[in-house]
């Protein structure tokens, strides 16, 4: 799911849909407008799912889509090498999840974790 903002109203940390992919905003920069042109921003960004920097050079006046990004929680029910079986807390149904290497120390069985889905793919995201 997505919805179409402006480019003038991006700020860094917002979500943006880049090669459609979902991406955080890292920097942006806007140029005043010219004798016969109209504004510039560029906006660099960072992909949720796959961390590849991608960068949008465009009018500050066009639009872009944003994904819709939400927020969960889970309970783990089990850790199997670098996969954890979740249950998530609102429906309770089950599901896998690849276990980030930064994380493996911070999720373990029996605990409540928190992840982000978006555009039907889903990540483990403790802060």
């Amino acid at each position: 799911m997505k919805e179409q903002i402006d480019v003038k109203e991006l700020k860094e940390g917002r979500y943006v849909i880049l090669d459609d992919e979902p991406c955080v905003v890292k920097s942006i920069s806007k140029s005043k407008p010219g004798k016969h042109g109209s504004a510039k921003a560029r906006v660099e960004a960072v992909g949720i799912f796959d961390n590849q920097k991608r960068s949008l050079i465009g009018s500050v006046s066009s639009k872009i889509f944003a994904p819709i990004v939400e927020r969960k929680s889970a309970q783990v029910l089990s850790i199997t090498d670098d996969i954890a079986q979740l249950m998530d807390m609102d429906d309770y149904t089950t599901f896998e999840l690849e276990i980030p290497a930064d994380l493996k120390d911070k999720v373990k069985e029996g605990e409540e974790i928190s992840y982000i889905t978006s555009m039907g793919k889903m990540k483990i995201d403790i802060r």
